[in-house]
């Protein structure tokens, strides 16, 4: 019997329900590794990074959740991602905010 088709990428659903996109940071604990994405729905993606569906997290599998911002639109969270991903400073200050975050929550 043949396994059904793999789904393409959550990142790029259309839903026209859905309104709210989400930029997001996953974390590997072991490596202390950030990675900064968008999607329109968070569980799925998650699930599909921790796959190995997305070459460029594959090696850092498992990951975690630890930081979601919602917008109305992808087009505002993809300019949130651009932002932090060309602005190291400003990337740097969130993934402290988020480590300090986990560290005091355990």
């Amino acid at each position: 019997m043949a396994s059904p088709p793999e789904e393409g990428p959550p990142s790029e659903e259309t839903h026209k329900d859905e309104m709210n996109c989400f930029l997001y940071v996953l974390k590997n604990k072991n490596k202390n590794w950030h990675y900064i994405g968008v999607t329109s729905n968070l569980k799925k993606r998650l699930e599909y990074h921790n796959r190995g569906k997305v070459k460029s997290t594959r090696p850092y599998v498992p990951l975690t959740l630890v930081y979601s911002e919602k917008f109305n639109n992808n087009s505002e969270a993809r300019k949130r991602e651009n932002f932090l991903k060309r602005t190291a400073r400003a990337r740097e200050d969130l993934f402290e905010k988020i480590d300090l975050a986990l560290s005091s929550n355990g």
